[in-house]
């Protein structure tokens, strides 16, 4: 069962959006490698209510940063922090439902925290924010890009 039809807010005023990881390290530092299309489309999604992380995002930028592959603003935890506290984004725990949804997924290739963004957004029957091809051309999810 999604989310949204749960009840969620997220449901109400069109699909939600579920960034993928560098969309959320490019939306969230303003970088001009996230497309101004959707950017705007974050924002709306952000002022609707309707945007949405995986939590494993989080781990990714924080594995990213202490492997030196990811340099940002403020220690991690602070920059996460300041995600968190935005009004009209939140995070989706990775469940037992999730985890075990992410290794079903047929077709798919097998990076473990893909596989949980994509089963993120199966969940809350949100389109996908990512610039990856390889997610792009995954027929089980909507996504967008440029």
């Amino acid at each position: 069962m999604s989310v949204a039809a749960a009840g969620d807010p997220a449901g109400g005023g069109g699909s939600p959006l579920l960034l993928d990881t560098h969309a959320w390290v490019w939306w969230a530092g303003g970088s001009d490698d996230l497309p101004a299309g959707v950017r705007r489309r974050v924002q709306v999604a952000l002022a609707a209510d309707r945007l949405w992380l995986s939590a494993i995002s989080a781990w990714e930028v924080a594995l990213l940063v202490r492997r030196g592959r990811l340099v940002l603003r403020y220690p991690v935890r602070e920059w996460i922090a300041r995600s968190q506290a935005l009004a009209g984004l939140r995070f989706l725990p990775v469940d037992t439902g999730i985890a075990v949804r992410s290794v079903e997924l047929p077709d798919l290739h097998p990076d473990p925290a893909d596989r949980l963004i994509v089963a993120s957004a199966e969940r809350l029957g949100a389109t996908l924010v990512t610039k990856d091809e390889r997610l792009r051309a995954y027929p089980g999810v909507a996504t967008i890009w440029g």
